[in-house]
């Protein structure tokens, strides 16, 4: 049934969509902590491509295509659609704020400074993409937020955040890397899912002749696609870093044969 001008909308939800949105946040949180462990060469610079690659991991993919999977699963009575410029918006806040909070954590060493700035950093992205996003939506419903539910879900995103980067950056082993990665998602779904709690929907029109399309399914699987190409792309990045590190570990050691064979003395027969 159509609803009536002045209805509270009550939203439902799928759970598959959900745990979907979960899985993408996790891998999007794994990779991008991978990268941050490569972002600094040997001789202490910067490896910037290795910080772009996380920065678009947890900021494209942990954060941003999870919100618009997530959004998929979020079902209201009424056709909604999305502000192609604000969507736009919420993907570079996510990327730029998830870069800045990676190399505040561990850009160069890990501190303690530096852990509580990137935490901060990166619960505030995960909020500012998380609304941002929100307002992008177009539809016949006026949008409230409990100002409480708000500040909760800042909270859960900056102490889950300064969970996960601590993990990452103090525990090194891979298995390690996944605990923080689940933490991390953890954090992003939960800012997510306690934001969209804070939100009442109120019907503030009758629906027209003509209805708006319903963007939540076509931007969940254009997200779904993209994060899975760009997830691609990263682990090849990732992979040939690792291969480049064996091929100049090789040369080296190689290089240091040589000079040894080199400075070596002769060794005479015996006369």
């Amino acid at each position: 049934m159509d609803p009536i001008v002045g209805q509270l909308l009550s939203p439902r939800y799928d759970s598959g969509t959900i745990a979907l949105s979960y899985v993408i946040s996790f891998f999007g949180s794994l990779l991008a902590l991978l990268c941050a462990h490569k972002m600094v060469r040997r001789d202490g610079t910067l490896d910037l491509s290795m910080l772009a690659c996380g920065a678009v991991s947890m900021g494209g993919i942990g954060i941003w295509s999870m919100h618009f999977i997530g959004m998929a699963a979020y079902r209201l009575p009424v056709s909604i659609a999305y502000d192609v410029p604000l969507t736009a918006l919420s993907l570079v806040a996510a990327i730029v704020m998830s870069g800045i909070a990676l190399y505040l954590a561990g850009g160069k060493r890990f501190t303690r400074g530096g852990w509580l700035a990137g935490s901060l950093v990166a619960g505030v992205g995960v909020c500012a993409m998380h609304y941002i996003g929100m307002f992008a939506m177009n539809m016949r419903a006026s949008m409230n937020f409990d100002l409480v539910i708000v500040a909760a879900s800042v909270a859960i995103a900056i102490g889950a955040a300064a969970t996960a980067l601590w993990l990452a950056f103090n525990l090194t082993e891979l298995a390690h890397q996944f605990i923080a990665a689940a933490v991390m998602g953890v954090a992003v779904c939960a800012m997510h899912y306690t934001g969209m709690t804070a939100a009442t929907m109120v019907c503030i029109s009758a629906a027209p002749a003509g209805l708006l399309p319903d963007g939540r399914r076509q931007h969940g699987t254009g997200s779904f696609n993209t994060a899975s190409v760009v997830l691609i792309f990263i682990v090849s990045r990732i992979e040939i870093d690792d291969w480049l590190d064996i091929v100049r570990a090789k040369g080296r050691s190689a290089a240091l044969l040589s000079t040894a064979d080199r400075s070596a003395p002769p060794v005479h027969p015996p006369s």
